[in-house]
C-alpha cells in the first residue's frame, strides 16, 4: 500500500492504517529502535509507542516523507528511553560511545534560543550531508541516524571496518570545519 494511502486511512480514523504501517515499515522501526536500545522488549515498546504518537498526530498532521518522518520518532522514542536507563545506571554502552563521537563537531545548544539554533544547526549538517559522496553520507548516516555499528555497515557497504572508521572521523573532522566556518563555534 502506497504511503498516501495510508496517511488516508489515519486520516479516516481507520484502525486498520496501524497494521498497515507495521507491515510496510515495522523492520525499518524496529532496527533503529533496536540499533539504539540493544533491548528487545523496550525496541518493541519504542515501535508501539510510535505507533500510538502516529495515531494521535495524524490528523491534523499530513506528513510527506512518512518513512522519514516515522523514523525520526521512532528515533526520538528511542532516545529519550536510552538516556532514561543511562540516568539510572550511569553504565557505558555502545549508543554512550556513538553519541559521543559526535560531542566534538555538534555544539550543545543553549539559552531560549535553542529551538531556532537547532533548526539552523540541522540544516547546516543537511548542507553538509548532500556535499559529501554517497558512500561517505550513508556511512555517516548509518552511524549517527540509525544507530549501527562499524562491522554492519562495512558489511553493507562491502569494505571493512577500518575504512569505515577512518571515514567517519574524517567526516566528523570536515563537519566541524564546516560548522566553525559557518560561524558555529564549539
Amino acid at each position: 500500500m502506497e504511503d498516501a494511502q495510508i496517511i488516508a486511512l489515519y486520516w479516516a480514523r481507520s484502525e486498520t492504517a496501524i497494521a498497515e504501517t507495521a507491515g510496510k515499515y515495522g523492520g525499518f522501526l524496529h532496527s533503529i529502535a533496536w540499533n539504539i536500545l540493544r533491548s528487545q522488549g523496550d525496541a518493541e515498546e519504542c515501535v508501539n509507542d510510535t505507533y500510538l504518537r502516529t495515531w494521535n498526530a495524524i490528523p491534523p498532521a499530513r506528513p510527506s516523507a512518512f518513512r522519514a518522518w516515522l523514523g525520526r520518532i521512532v528515533r526520538n522514542l528511542s532516545l529519550d528511553r536510552w538516556k532514561e536507563a543511562r540516568t539510572k545506571k550511569r553504565g557505558g554502552d555502545e549508543m554512550e560511545l556513538l553519541l559521543g563521537e559526535l560531542d566534538a563537531c555538534v555544539p550543545e545548544p543553549h539559552g531560549t534560543e535553542r529551538q531556532l539554533e537547532d533548526q539552523e544547526i540541522a540544516d547546516l549538517i543537511g548542507r553538509f550531508l548532500q556535499s559529501l559522496p554517497a558512500e561517505q553520507r550513508i556511512m555517516f548516516l548509518k552511524r549517527y541516524w540509525y544507530g549501527e555499528d562499524l562491522a554492519a555497515i562495512a558489511a553493507a557497504l562491502g569494505c571493512k571496518p577500518g575504512k569505515v572508521k577512518s571515514t567517519l572521523y574524517r567526516t566528523r573532522n570536515a563537519l566541524r570545519a564546516y560548522l566553525e566556518r559557518e560561524e558555529v563555534y564549539l
